[in-house]
Formats: C-alpha cells, sequence, structure tokens
C-alpha cells in the first residue's frame, strides 16, 4: 500500500480509495489472477474492471479460448467488485453464457458492476468483451464471511 495510505485511517478513506486499497491487499496474494497475466484496469465500490491477454496456452482444441479461462477471469473481476467495502466475500454461484469465442493474442476486458448487495448476499454481473464486441456475460452470487482487508481504525 503506498504511504500516503497507510497515514489514512479506514474511516477516512473516501469509498474510491478505500476500494483501492482492498483491491490492493487482495491482490497481492492473488497468484492465480496475476500467474494468468491479468490486470487490474479499474476498482470503484462495487464495480472492477480487469484486462488479460489470451495466450496460446489458453486455446483449446477447436483454436479458441478455453471457456475456463473467460469465466476465470470473469470470476477474478466479481471477486474484486465484491471485496470492495473492506469486507471479505465469497463466490456462492457463478454462471457464465459464452455469446462468442475469443482468440489468441484478443485482450479480454471484465467489468463488472454490484446489482444487489444486501445482508451477506450480493448479485454482479461481468461483461467479457474483446474491444466492444462481448464475448460472455457472467452473473455471481456473493456471501460476505468473517474478516476484513483492511484494520478497522477511526
Amino acid at each position: 500500500m503506498p504511504p500516503e495510505r497507510l497515514e489514512q485511517t479506514t474511516d477516512t478513506l473516501s469509498p474510491d480509495d478505500l476500494a483501492r486499497a482492498c483491491a490492493d491487499a487482495m491482490w497481492k496474494d492473488d497468484d492465480a489472477s496475476r500467474g494468468l497475466g491479468m490486470e487490474i484496469l479499474d476498482i470503484k465500490p462495487g464495480r472492477a474492471t480487469l484486462g488479460m491477454t489470451v495466450k496460446s496456452n489458453m486455446v483449446n482444441g477447436q483454436g479458441i479460448a478455453h471457456g475456463g479461462f473467460i469465466f476465470t477471469l470473469a470470476d477474478s473481476a466479481f471477486a474484486f467488485a465484491c471485496n470492495s467495502y473492506n469486507e471479505r466475500v465469497v463466490a456462492a454461484q457463478g454462471n457464465i453464457s459464452f455469446i462468442r469465442p475469443g482468440k489468441t493474442g484478443d485482450r479480454l476486458i471484465a467489468t463488472a458492476r454490484e446489482i444487489s448487495r444486501s445482508g451477506r448476499s450480493g448479485i454482479y454481473d461481468v461483461r467479457v468483451t474483446v474491444d466492444d464486441i462481448v464475448i460472455a456475460e457472467f452473473r455471481g452470487h456473493s456471501r460476505t464471511v468473517a474478516g476484513k482487508w483492511l484494520p478497522v481504525t477511526g
């Protein structure tokens, strides 16, 4: 976490800064997302945008991006969106519809947005695109669990 954020308490951070700090804390141990070459492009409360380029080892026998990698990108965007409030949140359920295939070299962008958040449950939609073409739509249901990403101070 950059030094200027360390001087602030969680209750004095703006919602955008809190979301970014939570993403930074989560990202440092997210070997799966980093290992696949994902990048966090934008984080806001209840929103996240991640990018990933389809590599040759991500293509299946049909010569298209393996659906599991597209799902993983969408799932990671979902995770960063629902963990943006300094509450630890996990997936309870996820569903994806593939619309068009991805190809080697495609830059996939997954944009997650909060649909509903009530009590310990949330619903998030993630759109995966290549340029402006939608290739998949994901819906995830989240569940808040014990713990925080950042110490609560103030």
